[in-house]
């Protein structure tokens, strides 16, 4: 049996700890660790930001239905399990490309009835939102939460994803909020280990790019900005155990911000 190439969400399991990968994907997982020997971390704290960010839209703005695009293997606290645990009634669409993804989270969400999960593609924005799945299970005259956590750094800039970003959020209604995580680049210092990952990530899944604290900025343009902004992993909301970058600078080398739809 052949086996199968790298793929981004087995990585992304792999780093976290997790048993739902294959030799090619830890191969890649550990040619990202050389480069950033401490990229674990920014993968357990882009979790625990969404953990974060999710307890905020459900509990503080009022939201009852989310988004997650590019939602990845499931793991711990996921993102129905932050949201439902506020109040159950909460619906939730999982969006993602991977057919192992998708079958491995119908398996476990199948008696959740307010959490589905659906195909799409984030680069295919119009089709993505005419899923009829989505559509059922997500009314789109009611505030949304849409997440994209971790998922826009692989949409390379000669695929316009400002353009994507734009489609999705111009279908939202007003009250809603968008959620956005990005890989970035942080400065002369880390530079070098920044361009070794983005190697590996474009030689390992063909596809990868860092952007600036900047640029990942305007993909929320129009919208307002929830306090503190824009800002690395580490100082949107802390709680009293999160990480210092002080002590780990690998987590400059993401960067999330919170944005409500006027």
């Amino acid at each position: 049996m052949e086996t199968p190439p790298p793929n981004i969400a087995r990585v992304y399991d792999y780093l976290l700890g997790g048993k739902d990968n294959y030799a090619a994907d830890r191969a890649l997982g550990d040619r990202i660790a050389v480069a950033l020997p401490q990229v674990h971390l920014g993968v357990q704290q882009q979790r625990a930001v969404l953990r974060r960010v999710v307890d905020h839209l459900v509990r503080e703005a009022g939201l009852r239905q989310l988004i997650d695009i590019g939602s990845g293997l499931p793991t711990a606290e996921n993102v129905h399990q932050v949201a439902q645990r506020i109040d159950p009634e909460t619906r939730v669409v999982y969006v993602d490309n991977d057919p192992a993804v998708l079958a491995h989270a119908r398996a476990l969400l199948a008696d959740n009835k307010q959490t589905v999960v659906t195909g799409g593609d984030l680069r295919h924005p119009a089709e993505l939102l005419a899923d009829p799945v989505l559509r059922d299970h997500i009314d789109l005259d009611q505030p949304v939460g849409l997440l994209l956590c971790g998922i826009l750094h692989y949409i390379l800039d000669d695929e316009d994803p400002y353009a994507v970003v734009r489609t999705l959020v111009d279908a939202l209604p007003s009250g809603s909020y968008v959620f956005v995580h990005h890989l970035i680049t942080a400065g002369p210092d880390v530079d070098a280990d920044v361009a070794e990952a983005e190697a590996a990530l474009r030689q390992g899944v063909g596809r990868g790019q860092f952007r600036s604290h900047d640029q990942v900025a305007a993909f929320l343009d129009g919208l307002d900005l929830v306090d503190p902004g824009v800002v690395t992993v580490t100082e949107w909301r802390p709680d009293t155990d999160t990480l210092s970058l002080e002590t780990h600078p690998v987590l400059r080398l993401a960067a999330v911000g919170v944005a409500r739809k006027p």
